[in-house]
C-alpha cells in the first residue's frame, strides 16, 4: 500500500482522499528540516503547501519518494531540478484556487481605486475624512494584464463585466488565444504606458524577478494603480517604494512580497497609497477545500494507476487519454531502447515522426518514453521518465517532433531518427492490434514484435548465411525462438534480428560477426 506524508496544514478532506483511494496516510504538521529528513524515506508521496521546503536534503532523503504535490499554484518551495534527476514527479494544483486568486486581484484594484482600507481605518480611529479618500472609477478605464494564464484569463473575463478596456502582455499568446479572450495583445513597454491599471499574474523565474523595476515605473502612465497577487519578487519593492514616494503612480497593492512575512519596518508600509496583504489570494474556505482535494486525487491516482496530472517537470497525462497513450507509450519505449543499445553512445540528436492517428494524440509523454529507451542502455539504472528530457538536454542531444496526418500504410506511425558521432539509425514502428510492432529499420522493411533477447545482424543477403548463423548457435547452445528477415533487394543490403531463448555469449556474437558477408551483429535486450 502506497503511503503519504502531508507536512502542511490543509483541510482535513485531503486526508479522507488519500483513505477513500486505498493509501496509507500520515499528518505531520511543523516538522523542522531535519525532522522531515529524518522519515522522508518512508513515504511514496509527500502532500504539501508553502511551509514546507522540499529541498535538495530533503528530496534525497526520500528513498522511496515518487510524487511531491503542492496544494496551490507556486512551486518555488521545490528543488525540481533535484526532483527531476531523482525520478520525483512535482505536481501543482493551478485551477483550485484560480478563482479565489482572480477575485482577490481584483478586490485589491478596486480597494486601491477607492482608498476602501485606508478610509475604514481612518473611521475605526474616529475620522470621517470623507474628502480625503476620493478615488477613481474603473469603468472605461485601461486595464493591463501582465500574464494571461489560467488566474489572467479570469481576471480578463471580470474586467470585461466591469466595462474595462483590456490590453495584455504574455510573449506566449497567441493571436487566436488573444481573440477569444477580447484582449488587444501589447509589448511590455507600450501597456507601461498605456495601462491605468496594471495587475500581474506570471510565475517567479530568472526572467521576471524584479521585472517590475525602476525603468518599469519611469514608463508608466501617469496615475497609474499596480496590482500584484502571483509571485513576490516579481516586483522590486524598493523600485515600488521609490516611485510612490516621488508620485510616479497613483497607488499600489500587494498581496505578495519577496520576503514573508513581512516585519513591521517594511518601507511600503508608510505609504497611505499602499495595500498590502498577507498572502491572501488562496485564502477562502473554497479554495482551502478544492486545492487538498485536488492534490490528493492526482498523487492517489498516480501512485495507483500511473496518471500524471498537472505535473510541472513531466508531459501530464490525463486519465480519459491513458488508454490511447499507453500501446503508444510501450512502443514509443521499446523503439527508443532498440536503437539505443545498437547505436551504442556518442548520441547527437533524436529526430521523431508521428504519422497518422497518433499525430493527433499528445506527443509529449510518448517522446519522454522514447527519450527513455534510447538513454537507458548508456546510463543505466540512471534513466526514469521524468528526468529523460533533462539528461538528454545536459548531454547537449538535439531532440525534434515533426507530425505527419498521413501514415502511407499504417493507420499511425511513429519514426525515430538518432543521430550519433559516426552514423544515423532510422526505426519505424506502428501498433498491430495494440500490440508493438518494428515495421522498418533503416530503409529496410520487416516485422519484428520488439520483445525479449534478440540478435541484430546487418548482411549482405547471400544463400547460406542463415544455415551458418543457426549452427553457430545450435553449438553455443542458444536456442532460436523466431527469425525475422528484411532486405532491401535480392542479394542486397538486409537486416535480421534474430529472437533467442537464452544470453548470447560475447564469443558467440564475435564468430557470428566474422561470417562472410555479416556487417555488424548486436545483442539487443527489451
Amino acid at each position: 500500500m502506497p503511503k503519504v506524508l502531508i507536512s502542511d496544514k490543509m483541510s482535513p478532506r485531503a486526508e479522507a482522499v488519500f483513505q477513500e483511494h486505498g493509501l496509507e496516510v500520515d499528518v505531520k504538521t511543523g516538522l523542522s528540516p531535519d525532522e522531515l529528513a529524518a522519515i522522508i524515506g518512508e513515504y511514496d508521496g509527500l502532500a504539501i503547501r508553502s511551509a514546507t521546503k522540499a529541498t535538495r536534503e530533503i528530496i534525497e532523503a526520500g528513498d522511496n519518494l515518487k510524487v511531491i504535490g503542492r496544494a496551490g499554484i507556486g512551486v518555488d518551495n521545490v528543488d525540481i531540478p533535484t526532483a527531476s534527476q531523482k525520478g520525483v514527479i512535482v505536481m501543482n494544483t493551478p485551477l483550485g484556487n484560480t478563482v479565489t486568486t482572480a477575485e482577490h486581484a481584483l478586490s485589491l484594484m478596486v480597494s486601491a481605486a477607492r482608498n476602501v482600507p485606508q478610509a475604514s481605518a481612518s473611521m475605526k480611529e474616529g475620522r470621517w475624512e470623507k474628502s480625503k479618500w476620493g478615488g477613481v472609477e474603473l469603468y472605461q478605464k485601461t486595464l493591463g494584464v501582465i500574464g494571461t494564464g489560467n488566474i489572467g484569463s479570469l481576471v480578463i473575463e471580470r474586467a470585461h463585466g466591469l466595462k474595462m478596456r483590456v490590453i495584455a502582455y504574455d510573449p506566449f499568446i497567441s493571436k487566436e488565444r488573444a481573440d477569444d479572450l477580447g484582449v488587444e495583445p501589447v509589448e511590455l513597454d507600450d501597456l507601461y504606458q498605456r495601462a491605468d491599471f496594471m495587475t500581474i499574474h506570471t510565475p517567479l523565474t530568472n526572467a521576471t524577478k524584479h521585472m517590475v523595476d525602476d525603468a518599469a515605473f519611469d514608463r508608466m502612465k501617469e496615475g497609474a494603480i499596480l496590482v500584484n497577487a502571483s509571485r513576490g519578487g516579481v516586483v522590486d519593492e524598493n523600485a515600488l517604494d521609490r516611485a510612490l514616494t516621488e508620485g510616479k503612480i497613483r497607488g499600489a497593492a500587494l498581496d505578495v512580497f519577496e520576503e514573508e512575512p513581512v516585519g513591521e519596518d517594511h518601507p511600503l508600509l508608510r505609504h497611505d497609497n499602499f495595500i498590502g496583504t498577507p498572502h491572501l489570494g488562496a485564502s477562502t474556505e473554497e479554495a482551502q477545500v478544492n486545492v487538498a482535494v485536488q492534490v490528493a486525487e492526482q498523487i492517489a491516482d498516480y501512485l495507483n494507476k500511473g496518471i500524471i496530472q498537472n505535473a510541472v517537470n513531466i508531459p501530464s497525462v490525463e486519465e480519459e487519454e491513458m488508454p490511447l497513450l499507453q500501446p503508444y507509450l510501450n512502443l514509443g519505449e521499446r523503439l527508443g531502447s532498440i536503437l539505443g543499445q545498437l547505436a551504442q553512445g556518442g548520441l547527437k540528436k533524436v529526430d521523431i515522426e508521428y504519422a497518422g492517428e497518433v499525430s493527433g494524440l499528445n506527443q509529449k509523454p510518448i517522446t519522454t518514453t522514447i527519450l527513455k529507451g534510447v538513454l537507458d542502455p548508456i546510463l543505466p539504472d540512471s534513466v526514469n521518465l521524468v528526468n529523460a528530457p533533462l539528461l538528454a538536454e545536459q548531454r547537449d542531444i538535439k531532440v525534434s517532433e515533426t507530425t505527419r496526418k498521413q501514415a502511407e500504410e499504417f493507420t499511425s506511425r511513429i519514426r525515430v531518427t538518432l543521430g550519433t558521432e559516426k552514423r544515423s539509425w532510422t526505426i519505424d514502428g506502428t501498433l498491430v492490434h495494440g500490440t508493438p510492432r518494428v515495421v522498418g529499420l533503416d530503409g529496410v522493411e520487416l516485422e519484428l514484435v520488439p520483445d525479449g533477447r534478440l540478435i541484430y545482424m546487418a548482411n549482405r543477403d547471400e544463400p547460406g548465411l542463415i544455415g551458418r548463423i543457426g549452427t553457430d548457435l545450435g553449438e553455443a547452445g542458444v536456442n532460436i525462438a523466431g527469425f525475422m528477415l528484411g532486405r532491401e533487394s535480392p542479394k542486397g543490403q538486409a537486416v535480421s534480428f534474430i529472437s533467442v531463448d537464452q544470453s548470447v555469449p560475447q564469443d558467440v556474437l564475435k564468430r557470428i560477426a566474422q561470417e562472410e558477408n555479416v556487417l555488424e551483429v548486436r545483442e539487443v535486450i527489451l
